[in-house]
């Protein structure tokens, strides 16, 4: 059902593969923060912003053809990494999909328990809204959906 998530999980795993120590992970993850594309000064907005985030994350979502297509800012290189991870794996999923493949690749890279608390409750508050925003669009479809009818 959610064969496409798993299969950039996996993907987002062999990235890691050469990380042997904890300092090449956080290398890599602040590599893919910097290769994030530029946000559009206009999603930059109070609405955007993801709360629970040591430093200001920004995190815009919109529905397209049926799949959700995130874009995110962060003025920290660490905080847009983590934004990035979870963009690899969810971008471009259908809302149904974000809402039920779990991030288990977080586990198995040993991201979550390598951070610091405040870190990694950022970590979670954009994995959380990313859910919020897949949930919203959902309902909304689903409504559009409806009335067509």
């Amino acid at each position: 059902m959610f064969e496409t998530c798993l299969q950039k999980q996996r993907r987002l795993l062999a990235l890691f593969d050469n990380c042997l120590h904890e300092e090449a992970k956080y290398q890599k993850i602040i590599e893919l923060g910097r290769q994030l594309p530029t946000m559009d000064g206009a999603q930059k907005i109070p609405a955007n912003i993801v709360p629970g985030c040591q430093s200001t994350m920004y995190l815009h979502s919109k529905l397209d053809n049926g799949v959700v297509v995130f874009t995110a800012s962060s003025d920290a290189l660490i905080s847009a990494g983590l934004a990035a991870v979870l963009i690899a794996v969810y971008n471009e999923e259908t809302p149904d999909t974000i809402l039920k493949c779990p991030p288990d690749f977080l586990d198995s890279l040993g991201i979550r328990a390598s951070l610091t608390p405040s870190r990694a409750n950022g970590l979670y508050s954009i994995h959380l809204r990313m859910k919020q925003d897949a949930l919203k669009h959902l309902i909304v479809k689903t409504q559009q959906e409806g009335n067509n009818s």
